[in-house]
């Protein structure tokens, strides 16, 4: 199997793209790796610094290890929106493919300094390092459309002084699900993609968007989606709608019906690839 820096290198240039999608516990993982198995697709499957915490970093890699194996797919073990080195370092150590530092709330220069030593410690392992430049608004957290994107000669600039491999651009998404329809800015991403050719580009806060909005930026150059929202929401109703009003006791009866929820949605995700 190829690494994740080895596939990188070729993406962008391809201008291929991969789904990457953030699962929670066991079932979340299940869901995805079906999906995935389904639709034949390779895929990214990424924790955040509090399902770190959640589930624990020694057991994440080998579980995500043993799962793919059975289910039959290849996947790379991500790091998404970790604020820390020593948080980086953590999952280096416990054998994942990849790692995002996100300095992106930083003024540029301590964003560059922060994306700088994530490179370089990671450079040891040979996995890549993928940084935020701009800002995609979090949970909770609004941003005025235009304000805060990602400006195409920064890029190119913070891209050369870092070394990252990957960038998750500002474009007009967030983090959550959206009261309106986003209004994404296409021509700064065909701007940032003919600046920045070689470097896999990201798209964060993908729930939620319409489909022809996915398909519109990996045609412009999106090399990974990040999907996560949609799979919390889509597995927490199922279980909120299966559980009030019974009185089964057995998890193993009511998860299925959850993690079937949340495999249509990542199998719909991977079928716009076909688009």
């Amino acid at each position: 199997m190829k690494t994740l820096k080895e596939i990188y290198k070729t993406i962008a240039a391809k201008n291929e793209t991969l789904f990457a999608m953030n699962f929670y516990n066991l079932e979340t993982l299940q869901a995805l790796l079906k999906a995935a198995s389904v639709k034949k697709r390779s895929v990214i499957l990424q924790v955040s610094p509090s399902s770190l915490d959640y589930m624990g970093a020694s057991v994440i890699s080998p579980m995500v290890k043993a799962a793919a194996e059975e289910f039959g797919v290849t996947v790379w073990l991500h790091l998404d929106h970790a604020k820390k080195i020593e948080t980086v370092e953590t999952a280096l150590k416990n054998g994942f493919d990849s790692v995002m530092i996100d300095g992106s709330e930083l003024e540029l220069e301590k964003n560059i300094i922060l994306t700088k030593e994530a490179v370089a410690l990671a450079s040891w392992n040979g996995v890549p390092v993928e940084a935020e430049l701009g800002y995609v608004a979090k949970l909770g957290q609004t941003q005025e459309y235009g304000k805060s994107f990602t400006n195409p000669e920064e890029a190119k600039m913070f891209v050369s002084e870092t070394g990252v491999d990957a960038l998750a651009i500002a474009i007009g998404t967030a983090h959550g699900f959206y009261k309106e329809t986003p209004k994404l800015d296409f021509e700064r991403l065909r701007k940032i993609r003919n600046a920045l050719p070689n470097t896999v580009l990201v798209l964060h806060g993908s729930s939620g968007l319409p489909d022809s909005d996915l398909i519109e930026a990996m045609k412009l150059g999106i090399n990974k989606i990040n999907v996560a929202t949609e799979f919390k929401d889509a597995f927490m109703s199922s279980l909120k709608e299966n559980i009030c009003g019974s009185d089964e006791i057995d998890i193993r009866k009511v998860f299925p019906k959850a993690i079937e929820k949340v495999s249509e949605i990542a199998g719909h995700k991977l079928a716009l690839l076909n688009k």
